[in-house]
């Protein structure tokens, strides 16, 4: 827990407008167990919170970072004016 507030201090100092969601992938992949998606309102919002997660303990001691994949959401519809298909519900 305190180990969370740390990281919600520091990043929450650095920036606003970003999200997280974490997924346990332990029992899935055995080259990464953990992934967490975060999500930010503009470029900008994203760049300030990994420069304040390289600044934290979550950044190598805790974690071992595989691979940054940065993406925007629906972005080849957006470019296209094409209807997205990005989340099925059945």
């Amino acid at each position: 827990m305190a180990d969370r507030q740390r990281l919600v201090s520091r990043s929450g100092a650095k920036t606003t407008g970003v999200r997280s969601r974490f997924y346990d992938t332990e029992f899935y992949s055995t080259r990464v167990t953990d992934v967490r998606v975060w999500e930010a309102d503009d470029h900008d919002a994203y760049h300030l919170l990994i420069d304040a997660l390289r600044e934290t303990p979550f950044w190598d001691r805790y974690f071992t970072v595989v691979d940054l994949l940065v993406g925007t959401e629906n972005g080849y519809a957006r470019t296209y004016g094409i209807e997205a298909v990005t989340t099925i519900t059945t």
